[in-house]
């Protein structure tokens, strides 16, 4: 069998031809299309990925900014109760004060009120004590008493320093009155002549006297000789007795 070299030349060429063929216009399009397909899907694959780990870091960060946010609150839900504590006892602590001071100020309040109605009482029955003494006195006043009361009288007066003496001859020398003396009652001759005996020793000179009635001394008798008063009554201790009371 001849073999016809110019025909398995031409077979061998066509070959050729349609591997070229083949390969240009089929296999290529379809390796790329291959080809295409992968790089897609290895792009997607690769979006998917990064859009994953941005999944993955959004949810790191909110949950990080979750915890962030919790530990915020309870912050600042513990700063808020610490306030509010701390001025819940600032208010309970200034109530507590201002109900001491009103408390003290009302005591104080309270034992000046005490006080004064205890001074008040005091003041009352002292003036009642003694608004009775000298109407008692006043009522048992009598001839003994009135007789009494001339011997105090002239005694103090024989009693007083020389000062005094000096003082009082020198006041009825220049007045231009003559003395007085002055009773709750009429006094008898012999007491008016103790008296007058008493200042004549005393002044060393006759003296006139005049005699007054005085309704308001109470169990006392006075001299008065130019402005100056010299007496003894039982009005005198009694008024003593009441300044000292009221001290």
């Amino acid at each position: 069998m001849l073999i016809d070299w110019f025909t398995v030349a031409a077979q061998a060429v066509n070959f050729l031809v349609l591997v070229w063929l083949l390969k240009r216009f089929l296999y290529k399009p379809i390796l790329d299309a291959i080809d295409a397909r992968e790089n897609r899907i290895a792009a997607e694959l690769a979006d998917a990925d990064a859009k994953r780990a941005e999944a993955s870091r959004e949810r790191e960060d909110f949950q990080q900014k979750n915890h962030t946010f919790d530990q915020q609150r309870e912050s600042m839900l513990t700063k808020a109760k610490d306030e509010a504590a701390t001025e819940r006892a600032r208010l309970l602590e200034e109530a507590r004060r201002e109900s001491e001071v009103l408390r003290a100020k009302r005591s104080v309040e309270l034992k000046d009120e005490e006080q004064n109605l205890n001074d008040e009482i005091n003041r009352r029955t002292q003036q009642e004590v003694f608004a009775l003494t000298r109407k008692t006195l006043q009522d048992l006043a009598g001839e003994n008493l009135e007789e009494r009361m001339c011997d105090v009288f002239t005694q103090r007066l024989r009693t007083m320093n020389d000062e005094t003496k000096q003082e009082l001859a020198i006041s009825v020398e220049t007045a231009k009155q003559s003395p007085r003396v002055r009773s709750a009652f009429v006094l008898p001759p012999v007491q008016r002549a103790n008296i007058q005996t008493t200042l004549n020793e005393m002044l060393s000179a006759d003296t006139e006297i005049r005699y007054e009635i005085a309704p308001g001394l109470i169990s006392g008798i006075e001299l008065l000789v130019n402005g100056r008063k010299i007496s003894w009554s039982v009005n005198e201790y009694l008024d003593a007795m009441e300044m000292t009371a009221k001290k």
